[in-house]
């Protein structure tokens, strides 16, 4: 079983909004409330971000890092998780209504729980009840529908 997924989530992220948020609790998911990480040691995983290789099965054995927040937000922790190796996820379209009149998202930015689902199935992991609580679970899976097997 591979390590637990660790978010750290950004405190100026609204846990209201925050569309990890039904997940606390999960065995399989811990949350860290930055700057602080925790002690999970983060060698062996690999982080959501942009810019580098493609997220892909050969990455089924790492742990996931994810860095919550808005993009600006996320951005700005990144230096502190510079070791930890990038996996960008390949195209998926996110279902989650983009409200900031100030930033544009990059193309392909995900919510948080998107992004996770995405992840678990290209690494082969069991991706129930990742979606159960969010509100637009339906339109998500339905956009990304030629990405999932029938069985999702």
């Amino acid at each position: 079983m591979p390590s637990p997924t660790v978010i750290v989530v950004h405190p100026k992220e609204k846990r209201k909004k925050c569309t990890a948020e039904p997940l606390r609790g999960r065995d399989d998911i811990v949350f860290f409330k930055y700057p602080q990480i925790g002690d999970e040691p983060l060698e062996g995983y690999v982080r959501l971000g942009l810019g580098g290789p493609m997220l892909s099965s050969a990455d089924a054995d790492c742990g996931l890092l994810v860095l919550d927040g808005t993009w600006r937000l996320a951005g700005k922790m990144e230096a502190d998780f510079a070791d930890v190796p990038v996996r960008e996820l390949p195209p998926w379209e996110t279902a989650y209504p983009r409200t900031s009149k100030l930033f544009d998202d990059p193309l392909g930015g995900l919510a948080t729980v998107e992004a996770l689902y995405a992840s678990y199935h290209i690494l082969g992991r069991d991706v129930s009840g990742l979606l159960d609580a969010y509100h637009w679970r339906k339109e998500f899976l339905a956009k990304n529908a030629g990405r999932l097997s029938p069985d999702s």
